[in-house]
């Protein structure tokens, strides 16, 4: 279980961090070193499935919410790759289900 986390992982950090050979290393790095910090423990300890389930939920974020700029000039170019998340502002929601207002409107009431 933990090495397709540690897998996936690494390719979602190749793929969020693709062309920034500094950062793409230090992800890595960070990768394994967390990975390593967690070798120790058996495979029935009860940290285990929480360990792999923020690893899974990390890479799905560097997936899906991470988007690369990278200044020409006067304008940044965005690198939006197929897993990037796109959308609209519906989806933002506050606690308890109350949904964004602007000028007493929300989002539906266009």
């Amino acid at each position: 279980m933990a090495l397709p986390a540690y897998r996936g992982l690494l390719r979602a950090a190749r793929i969020a961090f693709q062309g920034d050979s500094r950062v793409l290393n230090a992800a890595r790095s960070s990768i394994r070193e967390g990975f390593r910090a967690n070798a120790s423990l058996e495979p029935t300890n009860p940290e285990v499935p929480g360990a792999i389930k923020h690893a899974e939920e990390v890479a799905a974020l560097l997936r899906k919410n991470i988007v690369q700029g990278k200044k020409e000039g006067e304008v940044y170019k965005l690198r939006i790759h197929e897993d990037t998340e796109r959308g609209d502002n519906d989806t933002v929601k506050f606690p308890g289900g109350k949904t964004v207002k602007i000028d007493g409107k929300t989002c539906t009431d266009r």
